[in-house]
């Protein structure tokens, strides 16, 4: 009888995180939150159940923290001459499907993830890339989130690379770093010597060209047993004409 495992990917929205936006949670407690309540009801706070109400959050956060998928809109006005999809838009059938994990951790910070190492990663899972797969980028970057320095530690994604498995059917990337493209101290420095290739170039160049939802902030790839032969359930949140949505993936995984 097989048994079904859910390993959870996704790193939370938290006060304090290492990015350059952190969320800003206000926690209203049961008092708090019950005091507010009674008083909109117009009821006395020691009436309420045990003389509490509910809890609840009150958030002040980018769709751009914490585990998130990027919409096309995010890129750019227009993929290929035609309006960019927002989040909301995304064909809600690309968000699950079978998931395929490429072991990218020997990449160096502010490296490319090249063509190269994308068909390198395949071969040694002895896989071939089909339509519709969600592929997970392992970078080991993941794991460093307690890290100050978190969102400049990890390699980024070539333009060859990423074309590489677009050409082939796939439509969502998720990637367990801070960013898609190379970390900003990388980029910014190339692009002021000239190299306008290097700002942003999978978001703000092949992203207006070619339409892909790419998922960052992923974390616990290594909890995955196998490196393909599992499913994947990544939905992002539905925010009306946003650029992006929080996402918790999901490796669903039959033993």
């Amino acid at each position: 009888m097989c048994a079904t495992r859910f390993i959870d990917l996704s790193s939370p929205l938290e006060n304090g995180a290492n990015e350059p936006r952190p969320p800003e949670i206000t926690y209203l407690d049961h008092k708090e939150f019950g005091a507010r309540s009674a008083k909109s009801w117009g009821i006395p706070l020691e009436d309420l159940h045990d003389g509490v109400g509910g809890a609840a959050e009150q958030l002040n956060v980018s769709t751009h923290s914490g585990t998130h998928m990027d919409s096309p809109w995010h890129y750019g006005p227009t993929v290929a001459g035609k309006p960019s999809r927002k989040i909301d838009q995304i064909p809600v059938e690309w968000c699950y499907g079978d998931g395929v994990v490429l072991d990218l951790r020997h990449k160096n910070t502010g490296d490319w993830i090249t063509e190269d190492d994308i068909k390198g990663a395949l071969e040694k899972i002895d896989y071939e890339i089909k339509e519709g797969d969600i592929v997970l980028l392992w970078t080991g970057t993941g794991e460093k989130r307690d890290d100050p320095n978190y969102s400049e530690l990890h390699p980024g994604m070539s333009i060859a690379g990423t074309e590489y498995l677009l050409d082939r059917g796939v439509r969502v990337i998720a990637i367990d770093a801070f960013g898609f493209d190379r970390p900003f101290n990388n980029q910014i420095p190339e692009f002021k010597a000239g190299k306008k290739e290097s700002l942003m170039p999978c978001h703000h160049i092949l992203g207006r060209q070619r339409e892909y939802f790419q998922i960052e902030q992923i974390q616990n790839i290594g909890a995955i047993p196998r490196p393909h032969s599992f499913k994947l359930s990544c939905f992002p949140i539905n925010i009306k004409d946003a650029s992006g949505g929080w996402v918790r993936p999901v490796a669903i995984v039959e033993d």
